[in-house]
């Protein structure tokens, strides 16, 4: 019983918190900020960060690590080694959403809010996990926060596309959130081809709170809608890169799902490769962090080439690790992959 109250009040101080916070998008797709862009010189830098966007009280601490986030990164540009493109997982709160403007990005594109909708027809399993949806679990309700997911970008976007995920394909505590995937078109100076980069983020696994079972079909769903999203919006005339936090880990099951949707479906008969492992074959050293990321198996740069431009994973940086204090800004590694952008012989 005082499990079941502590869920309940879990679910109850979120939908408090989403009330003196926004949960998604602003007016617009995208906006325009002014900072000044890296210059391009044949590499394209992507870096991909699950920043813990919680609301309080379900996390505490958050504005200065968001605060520490947007100072580094604002470094980095004073030193001209910013990172080309950011994804960000988890940005719910406006202080989380307020990182790439402070940062000087000028391109910011936003994923799903919490009234965005998704219809799709549902299959006979589908019904059947719907039939068993749990209010206690957050289940049951209207979605009380967004996608989290933004895309920050120092060169100009073409085009924004954004999908959530159909509401019987989520379970447990993740439904309450509006899960789902955000892919905008780059327009790299002086690259063959405009790039397309998608972020998204699936359903956990132990801490949605619900069984194995559960959990692995929504994550199968949403692993299916992801593919579809990619089929329909991206361009084969462009390179594909897809980063974000997976929640993979372990499970062997998802692990499967997952990659049979990306071997069959994302590239389009061609190869897809995840970036970390890449420079890892590679023989290259990987930062500490980055190999406990690999570890992790949650965040992911798959990556795909066009017919006319190849992407290639020639090393791995890490922005956002273990502090000097030991500590982290956020629970994720934040790392950046740099991709050799170049025209296919």
């Amino acid at each position: 019983m005082l499990r079941t109250l502590k869920l309940r009040s879990a679910a109850v101080l979120i939908g408090l918190c989403c009330m003196l916070v926004p949960s998604g998008n602003v007016a617009s797709a995208w906006q325009q900020g002014h900072g000044e862009p890296r210059p391009f010189d044949g590499t394209l830098s992507v870096l991909t960060y699950n920043v813990k966007g919680l609301p309080w009280p379900l996390a505490s601490g958050r504005p200065e690590a968001f605060s520490a986030m947007a100072d580094r990164l604002r470094d980095m540009r004073a030193e001209g080694r910013n990172t080309h493109i950011v994804v960000l997982q988890e940005a719910f709160t406006q202080d989380a959403q307020s990182i790439g403007q402070a940062a000087g990005y000028r391109f910011i594109a936003y994923g799903p809010d919490a009234t965005a909708l998704a219809p799709a027809p549902m299959a006979p399993a589908d019904r059947r996990h719907l039939a068993g949806a749990s209010w206690w679990k957050g289940e049951t309700g209207a979605k009380l926060l967004g996608s989290g997911l933004q895309i920050l970008s120092d060169f100009p976007v073409l085009a924004v596309h954004s999908m959530a995920f159909p509401g019987f394909a989520c379970a447990g505590y993740d439904c309450l959130s509006n899960k789902g995937a955000v892919m905008v078109t780059v327009k790299v100076p002086g690259a063959p081809t405009p790039v397309d980069i998608i972020t998204t983020h699936l359903n956990c696994r132990r801490k949605s709170g619900v069984g194995h079972a559960r959990s692995l079909h929504a994550y199968w769903r949403q692993a299916a809608f992801l593919s579809r999203f990619i089929a329909e919006k991206h361009d084969p005339d462009h390179p594909l890169i897809v980063a974000g936090d997976f929640n993979i880990g372990k499970d062997a099951g998802r692990r499967h799902h997952l990659f049979r949707e990306l071997q069959h479906g994302w590239g389009r008969d061609i190869p897809v490769t995840d970036a970390l492992r890449e420079v890892a074959a590679s023989s290259r050293n990987l930062p500490a962090d980055a190999l406990l990321s690999m570890r992790k198996a949650k965040d992911w740069q798959f990556h795909a080439n066009s017919p006319t431009a190849s992407l290639t994973a020639q090393s791995i940086e890490v922005p956002f690790g273990t502090e000097k204090d030991g500590g982290m800004l956020s629970d994720h590694v934040g790392y950046t992959a740099v991709f050799r952008l170049e025209r296919m012989d």
